[in-house]
């Protein structure tokens, strides 16, 4: 059976982070939420996603097809529910709809507006993704789910005796490799992908998790709830941040309560705020309203989507979402909400001229030989740049 995970109402309120991907392509935990659906199942999947992503995250059907929320984190409850589920039937929770299995007939006509009728209703109450910051909020539950799932039936490689483990809920892959370092799992499990580095003085409270080709550099101090995404370099302070994948914060600064997204970096002493002088409520911009939204939270830092730059000594005000490619320097604090593909900082905007950022972004491409800067990757961030030309407007651009 083909998992195929659809995108509801909740990639426009994901966004800017779901601009470049599928809600389901989000990492929360170690694993993707495409991935956890992947490895329960024991299945391969594909998307049901905007037509202008749809070159880099295709739909595949087959002959029979499971129609999954890509926002919702799979667990027992639910997988067991799924498994239960008549064809043509749909389960829902509170009325939205979580999965339905399809023909392939009926799977080419799938509409997320389509009347599947009332199914079946699911009572446990799932994790599931519909704000930037449930993924950091959340990430402590995901990350031990993860843990659990990724190291059943395995035993952890052994790393050198110049290292600190304390607690139990440690594992680290073949190829892992750590000198000289404590690791605290005694609020949370620490995960060590293979071929990941972790240098000389660093200290890890988990939950952590650091997936393949990353690294931590010497005297990296890390809280949890932490992820580090694949081909990453980290420095400075990390606390409760998930850093997805192919970005760089390599030297001092705080990041904290935090989500950052492919591609960005952050340059030396860069740091953000997570909470405010006077204790309240941090909001953060959502696209969807177009507006500064009310979180509920008191820590709340940064959320940067795909692309996104600063500049050294860069200080991002309490709850502050930056666009794609945007790239933010200067002295001072630039705005709450910096717009996909500005240019500059607390002394003004402009828009980044669009074949400049896509000489850059070819530029950071060709780093990794296993990457590829085609024409699907350059559609979404055409797309993307026309796309929010209003709200560049909001800053001066």
């Amino acid at each position: 059976m083909a998992i195929i995970l659809f995108d509801d109402n909740s990639r426009h309120t994901l966004l800017p982070l779901t601009f470049t991907r599928p809600v389901a392509d989000l990492r929360i935990g170690i694993l993707t939420i495409a991935e956890k659906w992947s490895k329960h199942l024991n299945s391969g999947f594909s998307f049901f996603t905007e037509s202008y992503l749809q070159a880099k995250f295709p739909m595949l059907i087959n002959d029979e097809n499971l129609f999954i929320n890509g926002s919702y984190c799979p667990d027992e409850a639910l997988l067991e529910a799924i498994d239960k589920l008549p064809a043509g039937t749909p389960l829902k929770y509170r009325g939205q709809l979580v999965a339905v299995k399809l023909s392939a007939a009926d799977a080419k006509e799938f509409n997320t507006q389509t009347d599947y009728g009332a199914g079946v209703n699911h009572e446990r109450i799932p994790v599931s993704i519909r704000y930037p910051e449930d993924i950091f909020k959340k990430n402590d539950i995901e990350l031990r789910k993860d843990f659990t799932l990724l190291t059943k039936g395995r035993t952890s490689a052994a790393i050198s005796n110049t290292n600190s483990i304390i607690g139990a809920d440690f594992f680290a892959e073949e190829g892992a490799q750590a000198e000289c370092c404590t690791f605290s799992s005694v609020n949370g499990p620490v995960y060590l992908s293979a071929d990941t580095e972790i240098w000389e003085g660093a200290h890890i409270r988990g939950a952590f998790a650091i997936l393949p080709h990353s690294q931590l550099k010497m005297g990296t101090k890390v809280y949890g709830a932490t992820t580090v995404g694949p081909y990453c370099r980290i420095g400075g302070e990390v606390n409760n941040a998930v850093i997805w994948g192919y970005s760089n914060k390599g030297h001092e600064g705080y990041l904290g309560n935090a989500v950052i997204g492919e591609w960005c970096n952050l340059g030396a002493d860069t740091n953000n705020s997570n909470l405010k002088n006077n204790y309240t409520e941090v909001k953060l911009w959502d696209y969807a309203s177009q507006s500064m939204r009310k979180t509920g939270l008191q820590f709340c830092g940064l959320i940067m989507a795909d692309h996104a730059k600063s500049g050294i000594n860069t200080m991002f005000n309490t709850g502050t979402v930056v666009g794609v490619s945007a790239n933010v320097f200067g002295s001072g604090y630039p705005p709450n909400f910096i717009p996909d593909f500005s240019w500059g900082g607390a002394d003004g905007f402009e828009e980044y001229a669009f074949n400049k950022m896509m000489e850059t972004t070819a530029r950071v491409f060709s780093r990794r030989a296993h990457r590829e800067f085609n024409d699907a990757e350059k559609q979404i961030l055409e797309y993307t740049f026309e796309q929010t030309k209003e709200l560049r407007k909001l800053n001066g651009c």
